[in-house]
């Protein structure tokens, strides 16, 4: 894969404000996500798609995930609208899950804790697994970029 993602956006507008957790899930997804990526267009139509690195727009609009990519120089470089209703179950498993870990942080030995993160990420993985899904043939992403884009899916679900 070429290409990565430089920047990212987050449409939020009309969602409502996040909780401490959330915002920091939200934060370190960023950070990880511009620290280490593997993001590339595939060409569509016959048409080479442009190279990256890319800008990324994530937002909920119309009841749909939107991915909209500009190139470095702000170029139009893909748009991609996806349905929620296959995110809707692991996304609400995933925020049960996360409540859970937020609590037992603040209260239960580390042995439990670690039992729920054990289950948290196997949530994640299959959050990325469906989003890979999603996104074939649209953008091609490894197993670590799909785990922190679904982090973000999951905070902007969360509001929507």
């Amino acid at each position: 894969m070429s290409g990565d993602i430089c920047h990212i956006e987050i449409d939020d507008s009309g969602l409502p404000a996040p909780t401490p957790e959330i915002e920091q899930e939200r934060k370190v997804a960023i950070f990880d996500l511009l620290e280490a990526n593997n993001f590339a267009l595939p060409a569509q139509d016959g048409r080479t798609a442009p190279g990256g690195p890319y800008k990324l727009h994530l937002g909920i609009r119309d009841r749909r995930l939107v991915f909209d990519i500009d190139t470095e120089a702000g170029e139009d470089a893909a748009e991609f609208h996806l349905s929620l209703s296959p995110f809707k179950q692991v996304v609400k498993d995933y925020w049960q899950i996360c409540e859970s870990y937020f609590d037992a942080v603040k209260r239960l030995p580390p042995s439990q804790i670690e039992a729920i993160d054990m289950g948290r990420r196997g949530i994640h993985d299959e959050g990325a697994r469906v989003l890979q899904e999603r996104l074939d043939g649209k953008a091609d992403v490894d197993h670590d970029t799909a785990r922190r884009l679904f982090t973000l899916v999951c905070v902007l679900h969360y509001g929507g």
